[in-house]
């Protein structure tokens, strides 16, 4: 024996005081959203910004184009 054996049968109640929600309403509460507005805009920004500071290092002489390279000053 169940420890909800005396409600599983039950009717599902009905409030009298609110409507019902709408199907189209109770699946918008479960929708997926944007938990962080403005986010995914914040990281294209600072990328572009990444990006355009790497052209301008890589038109100076003494940006090194190895960055695995060993030094040669051993």
């Amino acid at each position: 024996m169940s420890e909800f054996d005396d409600i599983i049968n039950l009717p599902h109640p009905v409030s009298m005081n609110h409507p019902q929600m709408s199907m189209y309403n109770r699946a918008a509460q479960f929708a997926p959203f944007a938990a962080l507005t403005g986010h995914s805009d914040a990281i294209a920004d600072t990328a572009k910004k990444n990006e355009e500071s790497f052209e301008d290092k890589s038109d100076s002489d003494d940006f090194n184009y190895n960055w695995n390279a060993p030094d040669d000053d051993f």
